[in-house]
């Protein structure tokens, strides 16, 4: 395997924020939804004229952009296809993610020249019920054969599977797999869960995430009366899994044959579309600067997975089975140890930077700054001043404008933050 093939590293932009964010701190490829068939019903997504604007300001710098239309069409939404594919293909997208094999066929006829990826999400009634989504290399020949350019792994395929599946398909087949994330409990996403207990479809990207809710048992003859699964009080969150990272395993991904890396989080902030693009941009460079099979990213780039809101982290399936710490039993929240102060609007000039707050700061808060390429450091809030030039003591107003005296490079579209007490 060459150690030294450059992977793509691909981003999530659930907005017009995000996809700053990503382009900014390093992204190869940008992946987003348009307003029709997107698997993340919660985000803003983007319009017919958002998308031509987003790629031609993602084509401008080298970046891809692969919409998704990862949904399955319902018989009333497939008259819609057509227009969505032509529209997509007006605006230059780069590729499709697509879950269903019919809408990948219209899509090959609507927007013939446009790439086909098929998502973790598609499944096939050519493999048995064990093997319905794309996890083995016979599935892969077959999407290739109808042409599909790249396949999106199922999370739940072993790098030993992933290896062999390279070896085994035509190397014009790309592979994409998720390195960082958030983790479903069921099948490659396939959960009915959330429509059951709530209505909201996971299917259509509307999922509640009931596999992070704190579940009993309840005996049928002793009606509100909760048995804990566990001796902990607070119950057990028994579908609940950890987030995936494999930041330090980079060898490994290369060595099985992976082309593409994709950050999971579209409808995650911008400042984790951000700080994630920007650590794995900074390993990635670091590992073909110096391509071994026991690297091992630097000590920032690996602290930066805990500067994000996050669960726990484990190597999902990667090493054949997720280790016996890859649930979270103690809630379904995230972990949330940093808090983003505000954004570099204007980089250092006359000795301050310009900032649109975020949270409350003080003078006298240390402050680190996230900036491209860059390890991060610290600056001391000595002197500030709002809108009206007036020195202040305090910043106590999201979204106002501050100016920090600052007597380092900082450029625009840095972000500050702080550590919680």
């Amino acid at each position: 395997m060459d150690l030294q093939k450059r992977p793509e590293l691909l981003a999530p932009a659930g907005d017009e924020e995000r996809l700053e964010a990503a382009l900014h701190y390093g992204a190869d490829a940008v992946y987003l939804g348009g307003k029709l068939f997107n698997m993340r019903a919660a985000t803003e997504s983007f319009d017919s004229n958002k998308l031509k604007l987003a790629v031609e300001k993602c084509h401008a710098i080298g970046t891809k952009v692969h919409l998704v239309a990862n949904t399955l069409p319902r018989n009333n939404e497939v008259p819609e296809l057509p227009a969505f594919f032509e529209q997509a293909a007006d605006a230059g997208v780069d590729a499709f993610i697509i879950a269903d094999v019919g809408v990948m066929r219209m899509a090959q006829k609507y927007a013939p020249n446009i790439d086909i990826h098929m998502s973790t999400q598609t499944a096939d009634h050519v493999v048995d019920a064990q093997q319905r989504a794309i996890r083995n290399h016979h599935s892969r020949r077959l999407r290739h054969d109808l042409g599909a350019k790249r396949i999106v792994m199922a999370r739940e395929v072993c790098l030993d599977d992933i290896a062999e599946i390279r070896a085994k398909t035509s190397k014009d087949l790309e592979i994409e797999c998720f390195v960082h994330g958030a983790m479903c409990m069921s099948f490659s996403g396939r959960c009915m869960l959330s429509n059951y207990m709530t209505g909201r479809d996971a299917n259509r990207g509307d999922c509640a995430q009931p596999c992070r809710w704190k579940y009993h048992l309840v005996e049928e003859k002793r009606p509100g009366q909760y048995f804990e699964i566990t001796d902990d009080k607070d119950g057990t969150y028994i579908l609940n899994s950890q987030d995936m990272c494999m930041i330090e395993h980079i060898p490994e991904l290369v060595e099985a044959g992976v082309d593409s890396f994709k950050i999971e989080g579209r409808a995650k902030s911008a400042y984790y579309a951000a700080a994630v693009t920007n650590a794995y941009r900074a390993a990635i460079d670091e590992y073909l600067a110096n391509p071994s099979h026991d690297f091992k990213p630097s000590k920032w780039i690996v602290d930066e997975m805990k500067k994000i809101s996050y669960r726990d982290y484990c190597t999902g399936f990667y090493f054949n089975n997720p280790n016996e710490n890859a649930h979270v039993y103690y809630d379904g929240i995230y972990i949330r140890e940093w808090d983003i102060i505000a954004n570099v609007l204007e980089g250092t000039a006359d000795g301050a930077i310009k900032v649109i707050q975020r949270n409350r700061f003080y003078k006298g808060d240390e402050l680190e700054v996230l900036m491209p390429a860059t390890e991060p450091f610290t600056i001391t809030v000595d002197t500030m001043w709002n809108e009206k030039g007036e020195e202040i003591d305090v910043a106590p107003n999201p979204m106002a404008e501050i100016k920090i005296a600052c007597d380092k490079e900082i450029p625009a579209g840095a972000i500050l933050r702080k550590q919680k007490d």
